[in-house]
């Protein structure tokens, strides 16, 4: 139960990890995957994964 003074639970110390800290953090690295045929490609640092299209399907992939 949070005390309101800023020592208890859910005080803002770290308790949730958000998007970009877990395994599967979306960054620079990481690979865009097809949910169509389940083909990855390697993510290009600028270029969103849902504006790429599929090298053996031609679907537009999703972030892996």
């Amino acid at each position: 139960m949070p005390r309101g003074d800023g020592t208890g639970p859910a005080s803002g110390t770290g308790m949730g990890r958000g998007r970009m800290g877990g395994p599967n953090k979306a960054g620079p690295d990481g690979q865009c995957i097809c949910p169509n045929c389940g083909a990855t490609t390697q993510h290009t640092a600028g270029q969103p994964c849902t504006q790429v299209t599929c090298p053996k399907c031609g679907t537009m992939m999703t972030r892996g």
